[in-house]
């Protein structure tokens, strides 16, 4: 069990005590006053920037009303650079990084009370308890202070999970839990769904699926006709969600999810997919492990292992998207290398567009890098075949998959 952290403020005369709860790895405060509906937004965002935390005893919508309000200030605070003074793409990701992690921290320093069976003290609260309970377990025995922020994720994380996300390539949909990432960029299944099988894989398997997240790749292995697939993760909730996924799509008959510390289960298969968070980069917190790799340990992991637990013929589908490469964080031609090193061999290249709204938002800062993504499903076979050099190509082997 994690360590117990516990918050202190004084109401009145009195001196109260909290367990503090946070999913992102936020410290507890130090220092909290109470604040109402006589807060008013300017001082709310003066206090937060000092690092002091409010506890909101007022109305629930005076208090969203508040936390969106803060949100603008901190917005028209952040300091932008005109694109001609951003030194490189690199730079501009640092920078957007920064101004994340800094509007984190202050909105997150609004805060609201939970009771110990997760009840949200607040006047015209709605019903949190089911959306809590999902996301931080079955209550305690005493009460506790989350980020206002926080639980208003958790709530849309509930909906979200209650809702399910469409996945045209499974004609089902997806359950995501809270802390499990979404399957919301559908490319990246699309080119699972629509790459050849390898030959071993067409008859049957066995296939593995590493890192399974919701399960939402190993359910498309099983739908594409391979018998048994052992989807891996080291996340309980990714566990969790995908052993209740694979359960609704009635597919417990042939992915079997795994959990423990090692990326690959024992033994081969006649197919390894990889889908490894894209970006080589430090999450700032444990929600962010679906998108930022530190040094690209889960890729390397992946790469260096590959050719020992491949069946011959088998082949190794590694799901990337080159953003890593336009904002600098990855240099080009890197990945190739690695391949090369590992002794692998690229048999082919399918490339797509995505088509996620912020790729089209000329006001994101990142918007030029996100603009020029690609995201590719590298065919990986151990060793080069006869006769050919070992390096992999230099670019796609196909097309476009369809409907990129």
């Amino acid at each position: 069990m994690s360590e117990i952290h516990w918050i202190r403020w004084i109401d009145g005369d009195a001196e109260h005590t909290a367990r503090w709860h946070s999913e992102t790895g936020m410290p507890a405060p130090r220092r909290v006053v109470v604040a109402d509906d006589r807060m008013n937004a300017s001082t709310a965002h003066r206090l937060a920037c000092e690092g002091t935390a409010l506890l909101w005893r007022g109305d629930y919508h005076q208090a969203r009303q508040l936390l969106r309000a803060m949100g603008r200030r901190v917005d028209r605070k952040t300091p932008t650079a005109a694109p001609s003074a951003v030194p490189s793409p690199t730079a501009a990701f640092h920078l957007q990084r920064r101004a994340s992690g800094h509007r984190a921290r202050v909105l997150g320093r609004l805060l609201v009370p939970l009771d110990a069976d997760h009840t949200l003290a607040l006047r015209r609260a709605p019903d949190v308890r089911a959306a809590c309970a999902e996301a931080y377990g079955p209550p305690l025995p005493t009460p506790s202070v989350v980020s206002l922020r926080e639980l208003l994720g958790v709530l849309g994380a509930y909906q979200w999970r209650a809702k399910g996300v469409d996945v045209p390539a499974l004609g089902a949909r997806i359950h995501p839990h809270y802390g499990v990432f979404s399957p919301v960029r559908g490319e990246y299944v699309d080119l699972v769904a629509q790459a050849p099988l390898p030959g071993p894989a067409a008859h049957g398997g066995p296939a593995y699926d590493l890192g399974t997240g919701t399960g939402v790749l190993a359910a498309v292995l099983a739908r594409r006709g391979i018998r048994h697939v052992v989807a891996t993760d080291n996340n309980p909730r990714a566990v969790a969600c995908a052993r209740a996924n694979v359960s609704r799509l009635g597919l417990t008959g042939q992915v079997e999810i795994a959990t423990g510390g090692d990326l690959f289960p024992p033994g081969r298969a006649a197919l390894v997919v990889c889908n490894p968070p894209w970006l080589p980069a430090k999450p700032n917190s444990a929600l962010e492990q679906g998108v930022y790799d530190p040094k690209g340990a889960m890729l390397h992991a992946f790469l260096t292992g590959l050719a020992e637990h491949l069946l011959p013929g088998g082949e190794g589908w590694l799901i990337m998207s080159d953003l890593a490469e336009h904002l600098g964080l990855r240099a080009p031609g890197e990945l190739g290398g690695a391949i090369t090193a590992a002794g692998l061999h690229v048999a082919a290249r399918i490339d797509t567009r995505p088509h996620h709204p912020r790729a089209a938002d000329p006001a994101d800062p990142l918007h030029a890098a996100r603009a020029a993504e690609v995201t590719s499903l590298w065919r990986l076979t151990a060793g080069p075949p006869e006769g050919s050099p070992a390096a992999p190509p230099p670019g796609p082997v196909r097309s476009p998959a369809p409907g990129s």
